[in-house]
């Protein structure tokens, strides 16, 4: 069945810790009220539906055919991961009373950024295109379209659910000095895990 194949697919894709999800559930966490994470929400899933369609509709196979391509993303990955997890590690806990004054990433600057965990994240990139985009051509007509929308279902889902558990467990400032060192440190993790990719397996 093409929808059960594309959602258990993205599934099990999207629910790794990794910087995307790690924001979600920060902003979940750290503001006063779940709408105020709406825009890292909304941006997420957005950009994930826009890489499942875009690796459907075949760029799985031109970014696989180029190895050059693979290469730039991982690198600049590694990079960026490493300046991610950084600022996590030095922001710290915020306090109680800086959140009921609502202070944070304005709506703008939590768009901005789902947008570059989300689409410079050469790991979500290659999964996306790679399993996605290739797994989606056993599928013709009909049934890519009903695997596709699957697919895309799981992520809207999956970053609302983030939002709320990141929501219930962000109730204290230590809890949130907390998730800031583990998305730090996952951010760390990945940068390792991509650098591994790019110089042991090319």
């Amino acid at each position: 069945m093409p929808f059960v194949h594309g959602f258990v697919l993205a599934l099990g894709l999207i629910v790794v810790l990794g910087p995307q999800n790690m924001f979600v559930l920060a902003q979940g966490a750290t503001r006063s009220r779940l709408l105020g994470a709406l825009p890292a929400v909304l941006t997420a899933s957005l950009s994930d539906t826009t890489l499942i369609l875009a690796a459907v509709l075949g760029v799985s196979v031109a970014v696989l055919s180029l190895p050059w391509v693979k290469i730039a993303l991982a690198a600049g990955g590694v990079l960026f991961l490493l300046y991610l997890g950084w600022t996590n590690w030095r922001a710290g806990p915020v306090s109680d009373e800086a959140l009921e004054r609502g202070v944070g990433l304005s709506t703008r600057q939590q768009v901005l950024f789902a947008l570059s965990v989300s689409l410079l994240n050469p790991g979500a990139i290659l999964d996306t295109v790679g399993v996605i985009g290739t797994s989606s051509l056993a599928y013709h007509g009909t049934a890519r379209v009903v695997f596709t929308f699957a697919s895309i279902t799981v992520s809207w889902l999956w970053f609302f659910f983030l939002a709320l558990v990141g929501r219930l467990l962000g109730k204290t400032g230590a809890t949130r000095g907390v998730l800031n060192r583990v998305s730090a440190v996952v951010m760390w993790a990945s940068a390792l895990y991509l650098g591994y990719e790019l110089l042991f397996r090319p």
